[in-house]
């Protein structure tokens, strides 16, 4: 992508951070989290489900996400 825009990745990189906040790889866990937890709401598919639907490599990727993320596991947060 930062060839197609003409930037190096670095540039890119500080760029993207600039303008939204945060670097890629972490607008991508909030994102990611963010939409599981859209899922849970929605409906209750338990959490491997949910996990799975929003991209996580397992269960255990997930509530590791959603601690460090929210400080509280997936169940805590979502009931």
């Amino acid at each position: 992508m930062a060839e197609k825009v003409g930037l190096s990745e670095r540039q890119l990189r500080r760029r993207f951070t600039e303008a939204v906040g945060y670097g890629p790889k972490a607008l991508h866990s909030i994102l990611r989290f963010q939409h599981a937890l859209d899922l849970g709401r929605r409906v209750d598919p338990g959490l491997a489900a949910i996990a799975y639907q929003a991209g996580y490599a397992d269960q255990a990727h997930f509530t590791r996400e959603v601690r460090r993320l929210a400080g509280m596991t997936p169940t805590e947060l979502l009931g």
